[in-house]
């Protein structure tokens, strides 16, 4: 299950909401504006199968560091599959949740910038 959350971290998009805050529309909350991106569609299907859409669009804020349908492809085949089965919730909701933090955390914040090259001639 690491080696799952590394590539999935790896390819991950951080999507903060604040509760009754505009984000992309006046309403929207953290599920919203992932289905809205288009490039969430497996998280949204595995957000529906563990039972955690209503939770996500609760009270917030929230920090999702969500993985794209392109870190989802990247997986061994057939984990996703797996995964969403109902008899493996348990393990679905454990991955999806890892990646949810309480708060609003910006990606400034969540990871330090990367030193720049020095350009300056010697």
């Amino acid at each position: 299950m690491i080696g799952i959350t590394r590539i999935a971290a790896a390819a991950a998009v951080a999507l903060t909401v604040m509760a009754g805050q505009a984000a992309r529309a006046a309403d929207a909350d953290i599920v919203d504006v992932a289905v809205a991106a288009g490039d969430f569609k497996t998280l949204a299907a595995a957000l529906k199968a563990a039972g955690l859409v209503d939770t996500l669009k609760g009270a917030g804020p929230f920090t999702v560091f969500a993985p794209t349908d392109a870190a989802f492809a990247k997986l061994p085949a057939g984990t996703v599959e797996t995964l969403l089965k109902p008899e493996n919730k348990e393990q679905l909701t454990a991955v999806l949740t890892y990646h949810v933090v309480p708060g609003k955390i910006m990606a400034a914040d969540a990871v330090p910038p990367r030193p720049r090259p020095s350009t300056a001639l010697r």
